[in-house]
């Protein structure tokens, strides 16, 4: 790559920083449970210096996300005295965000490097820009890539495991010596393993994931090399994934958790639920999406209208050229990564379960770019003098700011300024954490949780955004801070036995 390539390149990554790191501390309000739960298993593994693969709490996680987080609060904790913070579970979400942007460029171009001969191999670095671009400005990664969920991992892993792995077949020379020269491209197939085996431990929708490599057997199972790289992959993965599948051997209803619950097949009309889920998926791009305010801005279409209409240009470009391998991969990621969406019966569309789609959507819209661009330059109209042509390129470099602009309204304005995201975030239970903070140590906390959800060692879900907030969710703090989590029916006999110390009583609800 030029030096050109380069700096754009660095350019786009500082703007996908931007979004991912500006007022991080601030946006979004609030902490949800969920994330909350995350946050003190991680505080656990560091108290007690276990690390699991797997935490079963709350419908039971894969383990890797807590653990990472449990080491950003090793260090993060102690600059703010001790205290802990939302924003220090989000951090890992925001660069792990930044770095699929980083690696989604390197996927496009070896992508089409894989069809040198086709007229978009000649054009690789700027495609592979433009995809970068939009998906660095996309509001629905920017949004996931600011919770603390596990999720946003599960694209990260699998662009850099397909980027590795494409670059390990179409590696052509050696770069070291000896022994190392001849079998270089093993290296590469080997990265690829790694970070597809960590993919096992990032997010249920990820399992599926492993059907995708057979299209792999179909392009280049005639490449001297290809049998070697699938073996050290394969080998590698494998390696890397016996953990957990370990795990799940020994605990088989953590693996499934509440996936037949929420499965078409225990529907009374799965047929029925399943196409409805279907169109409901497919039109989430470009007409409606999620509805929920933690995951989407309501209702709204998951691209922006003219990111869409890229989207459904490369998505026709794709299928008319579906025996390409890189349009017939995309395709294949593409339909896998909706398959967790459209067979489970909760809250379709739903912008988190299909959050493996990410990649190749923007993919397909940076294609459905270029090969607008393509048709637009070559054209009469800008063949007739170098000032149309100057005139256009002006145009797309005022058409990318406004996708910037957008994104920035988008979350940054328009959600994240919206009332209905602070209850989607319970900030009140995060004020209530506040209130608590604020006591002496030895005034005596009691927190009635009202209320319901998922119970974590007899307390109800919600109190575990206060929990993290103030540190408590082990017993040996709850005594120390002088904190109680009840349950409504034992307030009443608390009450009567309260201490002559100060004694204050909060209630999630």
């Amino acid at each position: 790559m030029n030096k050109k390539i380069w700096l754009l390149l660095i350019a786009i990554i500082a703007l996908a920083a931007f979004f991912r790191l500006y007022q991080i501390t601030q946006v979004p309000p609030g902490l949800y449970p969920d994330e909350a739960m995350n946050g003190n298993n991680a505080l656990e593994a560091l108290a007690t210096n276990h690390y699991k693969v797997f935490y079963p709490e709350n419908n039971g996680r894969e383990g890797l996300f807590m653990n990472i987080q449990a080491v950003f609060l090793k260090y993060l904790m102690p600059l703010q005295n001790g205290a802990t913070a939302a924003w220090m579970l989000r951090l890992p979400s925001a660069l792990f965000g930044i770095f699929t942007v980083l690696g989604l460029f390197f996927l496009v171009r070896e992508l089409l490097a894989a069809d040198p001969e086709s007229r978009m191999a000649k054009y690789k670095d700027y495609i592979a820009l433009f995809a970068a671009f939009l998906l660095a400005t996309s509001f629905w990664h920017i949004l996931f890539s600011r919770i603390g969920f596990r999720a946003i991992m599960a694209p990260f892993f699998m662009v850099w495991a397909a980027y590795f792995f494409l670059k390990a077949i179409n590696e052509k020379t050696g770069k070291l010596f000896g022994f190392f020269k001849k079998y270089y491209y093993l290296f590469p197939a080997v990265i690829a393993g790694i970070f597809f085996g960590l993919g096992f431990y990032s997010y249920i929708a990820f399992r599926i994931m492993p059907v995708l490599f057979l299209i792999f057997i179909v392009y280049f199972r005639k490449n001297k090399n290809f049998w070697k790289i699938t073996a050290a992959f394969v080998i590698t993965t494998f390696i890397i994934a016996l953990p957990i599948g370990i795990y799940f051997a020994q605990h088989p209803a953590d693996f499934f958790g509440r996936t037949g619950e929420l499965s078409v097949s225990a529907s009374p009309h799965p047929l029925t639920d399943l196409t409805v889920n279907i169109a409901k998926t497919a039109l989430m791009f470009n007409y409606h999406g999620d509805y929920n305010w933690r995951q989407n801005f309501s209702g709204a279409p998951e691209l922006f209208w003219p990111v869409g209409i890229l989207f459904l240009i490369g998505l026709i470009l794709a299928i008319a050229k579906i025996k390409k391998f890189g349009f017939s991969f995309l395709l294949a990621w593409f339909a896998l990564a909706a398959l967790p969406v459209v067979i489970s019966n909760e809250g379709i569309p739903h912008a988190l379960r299909a959050i493996l789609m990410i990649p190749p959507v923007f993919i397909l819209a940076a294609f459905g770019g270029w090969w607008l661009y393509d048709k637009i330059i070559n054209s009469p109209f800008c063949k007739l003098s170098k000032n149309s042509r100057l005139m256009f390129n002006i145009f797309v470099i005022i058409f990318l700011s406004l996708l910037a602009f957008q994104a920035y309204v988008s979350y940054f304005i328009a959600w994240a300024q919206n009332p209905n995201v602070p209850g989607a975030f319970n900030q009140d239970y995060a004020d209530i954490a506040s209130q608590i903070n604020g006591l002496p140590l030895q005034t005596q906390k009691y927190v009635v949780v009202e209320a319901g959800g998922v119970l974590v060692r007899g307390i109800p879900m919600p109190a575990q955004t206060v929990m993290f907030l103030t540190n408590t969710f082990l017993p040996q703090e709850q005594d120390a801070k002088n904190i109680h989590y009840l349950l409504p029916d034992q307030i009443g006999e608390t009450l009567k036995t309260l201490p002559k110390n100060p004694v204050s009583i909060f209630y999630l609800r």
